[in-house]
């Protein structure tokens, strides 16, 4: 049976009358900090009993459902950080414009993050501010404060990630307050963030029973603490945290699967640390239709680049550029199994019996030349045991996996420049490699240079997607390099010095797209110019 938290927590209300409900606690109509309600369910009426606090702290839970927008816990705009990150493309360039050397201060997409995302705070505040005018037991009580600080902080973490300096409301704010606010240091947003993660984490169960599946548990909240650690490069506090999570004994490498991890049959994994909550008819989404290429029904949206394709090593756990097995006329064979299980390629991937197809000289609906696609599609999420409306989707969407947790492990003990030996890399990233059904090559280097590019290209692979390689590229400074280059598509032809039709590299991958990000500029987004607009003590970003 599939449980999910914001279905099971109120049953006898409806989700269409508790989102109306939420609205109400979030209304404002210039800025997203003040959100006193200005009609319905008024604070001085609704906070009295515990039946009151749960249903408050669902609305903090709630990420909004069918085409909510961007935010850091929707299944689409998650996916939109990757493709930012160079591993893909969107059909209209969407997320494209974000590192392609044009992003402005008044680009919506930006914009939404920043609003979706201080209401969500907003919501945390509000619910901070009059839970303890509410009676009941203690320890019920101190539990769902700190799942509400743990929503708030994770949030904040990610607004100072990408836009660096940023307002620190730590309390509902009046209009006057929302209005005048200032930014506030990164580093000391993300001080605030760790000590607020750090008591969360103590109070926190390790586990939750099936009618409290999704909520956020101990384990997310140090997962998250390591997140916010290994930005600051605080190498030795980020490996403690993680292995605190280690040694708890509640997560392990699912082995029924790498592909079951990203389908509703496999959502319950003990794997999966925390994940965004969906519900079919209830609670939907309709990242599938995005997703799907369009002889499956969906609209083709993402196209990965060939540069992600390439990543992926040969079966001998050797990178294409050096293993015997590579063979460059046939490109796929040979490879790790997580690039079929991630990537669909043309004449190779078959999805409910029908095979892809891309090939520019085919009448197939997907054909690379009929739009902006590189000629291959995102196959990670594509779920075989799903027949329903692809904008319906109830699969939930993973935001932490446990494989994060021991790359992680790994990476902060080899930056902390600690003795790295064979019982440790069979412990994290060959636990990770060795997973059932892939089964690839045991890493057994302990040299510090060459684990670190292993442990890069080993997250790039394992995490694609899943919305951590802007992350990754952000705090590893790599993300000018990544982002300033010619990304190529699908291989084309074994010919390329004949080869006319379209414009192909020297291996005969098609040339695809440039990005041009800007060096100094483009690791930071600009803090929005419509909120500017209404708050002029909001400083800008350089170059913006």
């Amino acid at each position: 049976m599939k449980f999910k938290y914001i279905n099971t927590a109120l049953p006898s209300f409806k989700i269409g009358i508790l989102l109306l409900l939420l609205i109400s606690f979030a209304s404002c109509k210039n800025d997203y900090f003040d959100k006193q309600p200005l009609d319905s369910i008024s604070d001085g009426t609704f906070w009295k009993t515990e039946k009151d606090a749960n249903l408050a702290l669902v609305g903090c839970y709630n990420i909004g459902a069918g085409w909510s927008g961007e935010d850091f816990w929707n299944a689409r705009a998650v996916l939109y950080l990757d493709l930012m990150a160079g591993l893909g493309s969107e059909k209209e360039l969407i997320p494209d414009h974000v590192t392609d050397g044009t992003l402005n201060a008044s680009y919506w997409l930006v914009g939404s993050y920043w609003s979706n995302t201080y209401n969500k705070i907003a919501k945390c505040n509000n619910f901070l501010d009059h839970i303890d005018a509410i009676t009941f037991d203690q320890t019920r009580k101190n539990t769902i404060k700190s799942e509400v600080r743990t929503l708030r902080a994770y949030s904040l973490f990610n607004l100072a990630l990408y836009y660096g300096d940023i307002p620190l409301p730590k309390k509902l704010l009046t209009l006057s307050e929302a209005n005048t606010i200032t930014r506030t240091p990164r580093a000391e947003v993300w001080n605030f963030v760790e000590n607020e993660l750090k008591e969360s984490a103590a109070m926190l169960p390790a586990t939750r029973p099936n009618n409290e599946m999704g909520r956020i548990t101990a384990g997310a909240a140090l997962a998250i603490l390591g997140r916010v650690q290994m930005a600051q490069k605080k190498w030795t506090d980020a490996a403690a945290t993680y292995k605190k999570i280690m040694d708890s004994g509640v997560y392990s490498i699912e082995q029924g699967g790498f592909k079951k991890l990203f389908i509703q049959t496999g959502e319950n994994s003990n794997e999966i640390i925390l994940a965004s909550q969906y519900h079919e008819d209830t609670y939907g989404h309709v990242m599938l239709q995005y997703l799907y290429p369009e002889s499956y029904g969906g609209w083709h949206q993402f196209s990965p680049y060939n540069e992600l394709v390439q990543s992926y090593e040969c079966i001998d756990g050797k990178t294409v550029d050096v293993s015997p097995l590579y063979n460059p006329k046939a490109p796929y064979e040979n490879r790790d199994p997580r690039l079929d299980q991630t990537i669909m390629i043309s004449d190779r991937t078959k999805f409910k019996g029908v095979t892809y197809i891309s090939r520019p000289e085919t009448n197939s609906p997907d054909r690379m030349s009929r739009y902006n696609w590189s000629g291959y599609c995102i196959n990670k999420f594509m779920d075989s045991t799903f027949s329903g409306n692809l904008m319906n989707y109830g699969g939930n969407f993973t935001l932490i996996r446990y494989a994060e947790v021991l790359l992680s492990y790994l990476e902060a003990k080899v930056e902390a420049g600690e003795a790295i030996d064979q019982t440790l890399l069979d412990a994290t990233i060959n636990r990770v490699r060795g997973r059932a059904g892939i089964n690839m090559p045991a890493i057994t280097t302990k040299d510090p240079n060459l684990l670190r590019t292993i442990i890069r290209r080993e997250r790039k692979v394992e995490l694609a997607f899943e919305g951590l390689h802007y992350y990754d590229i952000l705090r590893w400074g790599t993300a000018a390099t990544e982002l300033n280059r010619q990304f190529t598509g699908m291989k084309l032809t074994n010919s390329p010095s004949t080869y006319k039709d379209y414009p192909v590299d020297n291996q005969g991958f098609l040339i695809y797209q440039k990005r041009a990000f800007i060096a100094g500029r483009n690791e930071l987004w600009p803090i929005p110019q419509s909120e500017r607009d209404i708050n002029k003590n909001l400083s800008q970003n350089s170059g913006y």
